[in-house]
């Protein structure tokens, strides 16, 4: 199978699906790995590291499209990309389909195949604790007072309070903002619906400045709350939230709501996706820090959990074909967004309000 890695082109998006090591192991196995000039270079990754590794090395992303079968990259397709897609390719990428309905809308049109790998992570997206780590250092640089928030330290010193930050989720990005705010002194209260993620936390934990709580009792500790870090991701058809609009005006002025998660609407009602060029927006007088690639901070680290992760299903699709892999790998087949021009990603199907066939029919009457 022809395997091509495209540069990625979302503003800010430094990673790479694919590291010279995979790339080895996939032309090993006689597959052609096409890879488009200075694809890694922001993960430091040279375009001779590629080529020694036995990949091809292409000068355009349309000459990648043009030339692959399977598709890989890190974040969804792009309008700038729209053009050079084709009914035979299978797309695996984080394609974030049920918030996204023109990219839907384009590939049912093209009748491509395309893997949510966002859906296929059986123990969790390892940038997820990347995304809680690097989004609780951004948050804890907004509370500094130039840039608005209460000024207060890290740490607590000279008998004045330490920053305090409430942590929404105990997931894996919830637990990587433990480990950058705990570990930096910061008063942290954390919330889970599940008393067992909330139990494991504290025992983790038990020496830190921590405080552990039911999500029923959010709403009691807005007010002193210098940082808030939404971590739980919501589902899209859900139209509640944790934090609601009119819930705004309990925090106080100078704090800052950090969505890492950053489902626009979700469990903070006012996010929408922001981009590293212009990271903050203001709604209600409350800063809102909204990245919705915060891994793409650190290509280096990102890319090469990313790229391990998702080697195998590569390697799997690109031995069986990507139904047959689906049918083989429950968890490939939990991300089948769409096939033939037919939707079967069942979120996107009930957040866009339109027909979709579940993954298990279509699969059973695909192979009939």
């Amino acid at each position: 199978m022809k395997i091509g890695v495209p540069k990625e082109v979302k503003p800010g998006e430094g990673r790479v699906a694919m590291l010279p090591v995979q790339a080895a192991d996939l032309v090993e196995a006689r597959h052609e790995v096409l890879v488009q000039s200075t694809a890694g270079s922001a993960s430091s990754v040279s375009d001779q590291d590629y080529a020694n590794a036995g990949a091809q090395m292409m000068a355009s992303g349309q000459e990648i499209y043009a030339a692959a079968d399977l598709i890989i990259k890190v974040k969804e397709i792009m309008p700038t990309e729209y053009d050079f897609l084709r009914p035979e390719h299978v797309i695996f990428t984080n394609v974030h389909g049920a918030a996204n309905r023109e990219q839907i809308d384009k590939m049912l049109e093209v009748g491509l195949t395309a893997i949510a790998a966002e859906e296929t992570h059986q123990y969790g997206s390892p940038n997820s604790a990347l995304a809680g780590e690097v989004g609780a250092f951004e948050g804890l640089r907004l509370v500094f007072a130039p840039h608005g928030g209460s000024g207060r330290h890290f740490l607590n010193h000279y008998g004045a309070p330490a920053a305090e930050a409430l942590v929404i989720g105990l997931g894996g990005v919830g637990q990587g903002a433990l480990r950058t705010l705990l570990k930096l002194g910061v008063s942290v209260k954390a919330f889970d619906i599940d008393v067992g993620a909330r139990r494991r936390t504290l025992m983790q934990w038990e020496d830190s400045p921590l405080q552990v709580f039911d999500i029923s009792e959010l709403g009691d500790h807005l007010a002193s709350a210098d940082v808030i870090y939404n971590c739980v991701l919501w589902p899209k058809d859900r139209d509640d939230h944790l934090i609601f609009r009119k819930d705004l005006a309990k925090l106080s002025r100078t704090s800052v709501l950090v969505d890492i998660s950053c489902d626009p609407a979700g469990a903070i009602e006012t996010s929408r996706a922001t981009t590293w060029d212009e990271p903050v927006y203001v709604e209600e007088g409350i800063r809102h820090f909204c990245v919705d690639n915060i891994p793409g901070a650190v290509p280096v680290t990102a890319s090469a959990g990313y790229a391990r992760d998702l080697f195998d299903n590569i390697k799997l699709i690109a031995e069986l074909g990507a139904l047959d892999a689906c049918r083989q790998n429950d968890y490939l087949a939990k991300g089948l967004t769409c096939c033939a021009g037919e939707l079967i990603l069942a979120e996107a199907g009930r957040f866009q309000n339109r027909p979709y066939t579940p993954v298990e029919e279509f699969l059973k009457r695909a192979s009939a």
